[in-house]
């Protein structure tokens, strides 16, 4: 099976080539460093200081985000040790780059070529990999292993849609699974998942999510406030935030219906993709709204009646700055994307009903109250109006959002458990 697997991917490449150029038309972040996915890598600048670093690949801007906390734990548990980190969006990159500056140096992961990923690892030379949520790539995993390079997954999760589509290639599966030294699941149903496709049970941990360890730094309440006093304190604001291609229509829709409830109602509106963002604001155009982009500056944005997040980067600011939030991928079938962030800053949240990918913290955010699931736009609608409209109901779900995080928090210090072996090794190869 891995034979078939390394032949498609080398039919695969010029596909992937073709793909890397297509989407470099509408984000030109995708030219940038892009013979780092074939495995070709300028030169360390003198006086670096890269030596067998510790390898942690995060796919883009959510898995940055989620291993922040677990970053900065391992870096102080190992002073001594160089951190790559891998993504493969340049919007990844770029979190990246806010997070940690020049501290940690940043390449794109390798295409799952064996030649390319045989070229990364000779250059980087890592002394361990750790792959954020459930990334599993055939050559990476064995080429790992067969340069003594232990291999971890953390913060993994598991849909019943990507078992059953695993399941389908158990054969080759099963045998990557086991070449990982351990494995930190979020919930008891994501291991049971992927114990089913033939994970060590002895590798399995259950740590809860990153996410849920979310660091909400004081001075971003500030600057939110700042930000609220442009937007209007006269006026309530909700937030649609990570929409992808083909919620926008739905939640314009849904915004007609608040604005002929709530006349002055602002609706702040964040693609998830920036590639898009011109093709959003040419949605709101034809709706026949007034929109101001972030870009534009703060001056005009009192009088917009949609204010385009088209930045990166500013998202919590203006959760914190926001009344109500609600998240996308989940009015089109995409799984939903993080609602713990504006849950984190007492913010009650509103989604559509796709959430497969994070089942488990819907479920709590819900049961606590701090979230709504709604089955349409107009469902949304209804939602944000009713919580607009009712300060004492929204706060109290916005309470109750910040409690339900406060309760499941502690993922990172239980994946730096799991990761002690990892630590005690490297600490003392250190020291030697």
């Amino acid at each position: 099976m891995r034979t078939l697997y390394r032949l498609l991917i080398l039919l695969l490449l010029p596909a992937f080539a073709l793909r890397l150029w297509w989407k470099s038309l509408g984000n030109k972040g995708y030219r940038e460093q892009w013979r780092e996915r074939f495995g070709h890598y300028a030169p360390e600048p003198p006086g670096s200081r890269l030596r067998s670093p510790l390898w942690i690949h995060a796919v883009s801007v959510g898995e940055v985000a989620a291993a922040v906390p677990l970053i900065k734990a391992l870096r102080q548990a190992l002073p001594d040790v160089d951190f790559l980190i891998t993504t493969t969006t340049p919007t990844g990159r770029d979190a990246v780059t806010r997070q940690f500056g020049q501290a940690l140096r940043h390449a794109y992961f390798p295409y799952d070529a064996g030649f390319i990923v045989r070229r990364f690892i000779a250059h980087f030379r890592p002394r361990a990999l750790i792959i954020l949520e459930t990334e599993l790539w055939p050559n990476l995993l064995a080429h790992c292993a067969a340069q003594s390079i232990p291999a971890y997954l953390v913060n993994g999760r598991l849909s019943m849609n990507s078992a059953n589509r695993y399941a389908l290639l158990r054969q080759l599966v099963a045998p990557m699974l086991n070449q990982f030294e351990g494995i930190a699941m979020q919930t008891r149903e994501d291991a049971d998942r992927l114990l089913g496709l033939g994970a060590p049970a002895d590798l399995l941990h259950v740590t809860g999510s990153l996410k849920y360890d979310v660091h909400v730094p004081a001075s971003l309440f500030e600057e939110a406030a700042s930000l609220r006093r442009d937007l209007g304190l006269d006026r309530p604001v909700w937030i649609a935030a990570s929409t992808r291609a083909g919620e926008e229509p739905e939640v314009l829709a849904a915004f007609a219906r608040v604005a002929k409830a709530l006349p002055r109602v602002l609706l702040v509106l964040a693609p998830r993709h920036p590639e898009r963002f011109t093709e959003v604001e040419d949605l709101c155009l034809k709706a026949g709204l007034s929109v101001h982009r972030r870009t534009a500056g703060l001056m005009e944005a009192r009088r917009a009646e949609v204010f385009l997040l088209d930045t990166m980067g500013e998202l919590m600011k203006f959760y914190a700055a926001a009344d109500v939030a609600f998240v996308g991928g989940s009015l089109l079938p995409f799984g939903g994307q993080n609602m713990l962030e504006p849950a984190a800053l007492g913010v009650p949240v509103v989604t559509g009903p796709s959430l497969y990918n994070f089942a488990a913290i819907a479920g709590r955010l819900a049961d606590a109250g701090a979230l709504h699931v709604a089955a349409t736009a107009e469902g949304v609608a209804s939602q944000v109006i009713a919580w607009l409209s009712d300060s004492e109901q929204r706060d109290a779900a916005g309470r109750a959002g910040k409690a339900s995080i406060a309760a499941n928090r502690g993922a990172t210090q239980r994946t730096l458990a799991m990761l002690q072996p990892l630590l005690d090794r490297t600490d003392a190869s250190c020291a030697a």
